[in-house]
């Protein structure tokens, strides 16, 4: 059952934390140790130059900031001596707000196996830009049902700047993600709600992936709609290895072997590869219950600008030459069931339909998608009351 902040509501506190000191870590984490069910953590302005990762695991805790830009609560991890998290949360209703996290070594904000958890108005940033030594994520809840991510700032991740992986009922709302391999991704979850937010200046803007060999699959059921994704074209540099590695510069929407997701009422321009892309997940894995096609993809109503110019897969330049030096704004690599695209712009498509086919071998041609029949609209993304409550 849902922990309610109010279930001591004469016993709750709010616990206030200054930096400074050569005690700085200590004190914070101490903060966040003693705390109980219904406290705020009350972090003063200023900047702590931590050390070491913090974590939380008290469900019902608020940690709350003076602001996330200078002058206000800055987490700063970059003397941290070990590879972790900046900061780990493992408990649910938790709230955390206004401040910001710079420089950690690995991951900024982590949370797993945190149902309910509300990111809201958060900075999460290598300050030294693109670089495949940052961490791999910003904000990175992973594990758990009922996520809010609401007003962040993330720049400069070496995977993804949110993401969202393994989990059920999400909105990533009104955020900003910049300079990042990917802008946001949606990993192996169910039922999310990505709208009203910037990606810009990723490699790829936007990743709706299903992945094999993860303990949650069968990815569904995503709404990516009313989102601003334009020039995504920083050149990729995440760590070899990494499936990301994989995403062309130039990409605005990718979607891989996921199942019913609509993209609609989106803003695209300047995106070198494709504003859209659909694809199977073509690589080997030993999966047995793995669906590596897409399904049940709908993409409509959205705007189109310049796209398709600096196609960064193999054979992209090569085939936007014989186009007339671009390729159409949405590409499909001929993988799939019920993709229908009935936005009024071209289609391309690899012919690709066995997913083991590789890309070498691809015959690309003009495709007429907006014939299908579109399956049944997506609800929107429901969340507990007490969730939205905490940010009003």
């Amino acid at each position: 059952m849902a922990l309610a902040l109010a279930t001591a509501p004469a016993l709750a506190k709010t616990i206030s934390v200054v930096p400074g000191g050569a005690d700085a870590n200590e004190k914070l984490q101490e903060a966040l140790i003693v705390a109980e069910p219904g406290d705020v953590v009350e972090l003063g302005a200023g900047t702590w130059h931590l050390t070491d990762g913090l974590s939380l695991d008290v469900a019902g805790v608020t940690l709350r900031g003076t602001g996330i830009g200078d002058g206000g609560s800055i987490l700063d991890f970059t003397g941290q001596q070990g590879a972790g998290e900046g900061l780990l949360v493992t408990s649910d209703d938790v709230l955390l707000t206004n401040f910001a996290v710079v420089n950690s070594k690995g991951d900024g904000i982590k949370s797993k196996g945190a149902d309910r958890i509300v990111y809201h108005k958060l900075r999460v940033e290598w300050t030294a830009g693109p670089q495949a030594t940052n961490g791999a994520y910003g904000i990175y809840p992973v594990e758990s049902s009922d996520v809010l991510i609401d007003s962040v700032y993330v720049r400069g991740a070496s995977d993804a700047g949110i993401y969202v992986g393994q989990s059920k009922n999400i909105v990533v709302r009104d955020s900003i993600a910049t300079e990042n391999v990917a802008g946001i991704e949606i990993e192996n979850s169910y039922d999310a709600d990505v709208h009203d937010n910037i990606a810009t200046k990723n490699t790829g803007g936007i990743l709706v992936f299903d992945l094999p060999s993860l303990p949650m699959q069968g990815g569904h059921n995503v709404r990516v709609f009313d989102n601003a994704v334009v020039d995504n074209n920083t050149p990729n540099f995440a760590p070899k290895g990494n499936i990301v590695a994989s995403v062309p510069t130039g990409t605005g929407v990718l979607v891989m072997a996921n199942r019913h997701v609509e993209i609609f009422d989106n803003g695209f321009d300047e995106n070198g590869t494709a504003n859209v892309m659909i694809v199977g997940y073509r690589y080997e894995h030993k999966d047995a219950q793995y669906q590596p096609l897409p399904r049940q993809i709908v993409v409509r109503d959205n705007s189109h600008g310049k796209a398709g110019y600096a196609p960064a897969f193999e054979g992209g330049a090569e085939i936007a030459a014989a186009l007339g030096g671009a390729i159409p704004p949405v590409l499909w690599d001929g993988a799939g069931e019920e993709v229908v695209v009935l936005d009024p712009v071209g289609v391309l498509s690899l012919n690709l339909p066995d997913v083991a086919t590789p890309r070498s071998e691809a015959k690309p041609s003009p495709a007429d998608l907006s014939k299908g029949t579109p399956p049944a609209a997506l609800p929107g993304i429901t969340l507990p009351e007490a969730m939205e409550a905490k940010i009003q």
